[in-house]
């Protein structure tokens, strides 16, 4: 990714992270759209972002779509379920950036034990 130009950003998740998240991003002058999928009522109200909320965390395929149709930059995943799931090594497959672990390293932090 080129350090000046405006980015366009995924942000997969519906929760109190997600808002956090997109409020955060929003404040970053490269930012030029932000889309949350689904979102919520607080991500709603985020300078720059929209809420795509026929698009579920879980439906990796929809998501994949949608960000090759809208040319996003970078997908951040929140919720723990998709990553478990392996939904990192989807995006990254499609040579979309992706930030956050991969399927194996996700399943290490949600089971204690193992990790």
């Amino acid at each position: 990714m080129d350090n000046e130009r405006p980015l366009r950003v995924l942000l997969i998740g519906n929760g109190g992270r997600e808002h956090a998240l997109a409020w955060k991003l929003s404040q970053s002058p490269r930012l030029s759209k932000l889309w949350v999928a689904p979102g919520n009522g607080g991500t709603s109200r985020v300078p720059k972002a929209e809420n795509v909320p026929y698009l579920k965390p879980g439906n990796f395929e929809d998501l994949l779509v949608f960000a090759r149709e809208s040319m996003v930059d970078l997908v951040i995943v929140g919720p723990e379920a998709p990553l478990v799931a392996g939904i990192e090594g989807t995006f990254r497959s499609a040579g979309i950036p992706v930030f956050g672990p991969s399927g194996m390293a996700a399943r290490m932090e949600v089971n204690r034990p193992l990790s």
